[in-house]
C-alpha cells in the first residue's frame, strides 16, 4: 500500500518537474552578438568596423556606436565568446570581458561597447580553455561600465554566469 502510494505522488510530481524544466530551459535565449546591436544601428556596423581597423590613422580607438537594447535587460541569456581576463590567479578567473572575437581588446581595437560583455564570474572559471570559444549563461544587464585597467567600455554585464565549452561545430 505504501509503495502504492508513493508511485501515485511521484507521477503527480513528475508532469510538474518536466513542465518547470521545460519552461527553464525555454526561458534562455539564445543569443548573436548582432542581437545586442540596436536595430537602428545595424546597418552601420561594416562602415564603423573598416574605420576601426584603418591602421594609418594613429592609435585605435574604441568604436563609440555602442547604443544597447534595454529590452534586453533581465533576461536570461546565453552567447559565445571569447574571454579577456580582468581578475583572477593562475588557476581561474573570477572577472572577464566577453567579446565576439579573439584578440579583441588586446590585438586590435576594442569593439563597440555594446559587444563587450563585463561578467563576474563569483566561483570563478577554469583558466585551461580560456582561448577557445565559450557559452556564458546568465541575466543579461543593460549597463555600462568602463575596464579602468584597459581603458574599455562595455555595455551590458552578466553575473552569475555559467561558462561552458562551445560545442557547435
Amino acid at each position: 500500500m505504501f509503495k502504492m502510494i508513493v508511485a501515485a505522488a511521484l507521477m503527480s510530481v513528475a508532469p510538474f518537474v518536466a513542465a518547470n524544466s521545460i519552461v527553464q530551459e525555454q526561458s534562455v535565449v539564445e543569443l548573436d552578438w548582432q542581437d545586442l546591436i540596436p536595430e537602428s544601428e545595424r546597418s552601420r556596423v561594416a562602415e564603423l568596423q573598416a574605420l576601426a581597423l584603418d591602421h594609418n590613422k594613429g592609435q585605435a580607438e574604441q568604436l563609440v556606436m555602442g547604443d544597447v537594447r534595454p529590452e534586453l535587460d533581465g533576461d536570461m541569456v546565453k552567447i559565445p565568446g571569447f574571454v579577456i581576463p580582468l581578475e583572477g590567479d593562475s588557476d581561474t578567473i573570477t572577472e572577464f570581458l566577453l567579446v565576439p572575437f579573439y584578440g579583441a581588446c588586446i590585438h586590435v581595437p576594442p569593439p563597440p561597447p555594446n559587444q563587450i560583455i563585463h561578467v563576474k564570474f563569483e566561483q570563478g572559471a577554469p583558466t585551461k580553455d580560456l582561448w577557445d570559444l565559450v557559452y556564458i549563461t546568465g541575466t543579461l544587464k543593460a549597463e555600462t561600465l568602463l575596464t579602468e585597467s584597459i581603458g574599455v567600455e562595455s555595455g551590458y554585464a552578466i553575473a552569475g554566469a555559467v561558462l561552458e565549452t562551445y560545442d557547435k561545430v
